[in-house]
């Protein structure tokens, strides 16, 4: 998982969710920005999150309240975009097994 929390951050969210895979840090959005994906949280949104308690600013790595949308790629080794999903809202996520068998379908046609 690639995310824009610093990675101090990130341990204490893998800690917390139980997460054993390998979480990297992507400073200021720099590999998101580059697929189109960073947006600023806006001003009033800002306002509800602190509310909660949520400090997005304090999380990230560049003391920013940008954030990437939710997405998976899953890239050639010549670069090319074999599957992509991309929402907008972070709770939707495609499902593992719609992973597996991309992968699946693009070792079966290399």
């Amino acid at each position: 998982m690639i995310s824009p929390q610093s990675a101090e951050a990130s341990r204490r969210f893998a800690e917390k969710n139980g997460l054993t895979m390998e979480l990297l840090v992507d400073s200021a959005n720099q590999a998101a920005a580059k697929y189109g994906l960073v947006y600023t949280v806006p001003d009033d949104l800002k306002k509800v999150y602190q509310q909660f308690g949520i400090h997005v600013d304090k999380n990230n790595d560049d003391g920013s309240w940008d954030l990437p949308m939710s997405a998976r790629y899953i890239i050639d080794t010549d670069r090319t975009i074999f599957y992509a999903q991309v929402s907008a809202d972070y709770t939707v996520r495609p499902d593992p097994a719609h992973t597996i068998e991309a992968l699946k379908d693009m070792k079966a046609s290399s």
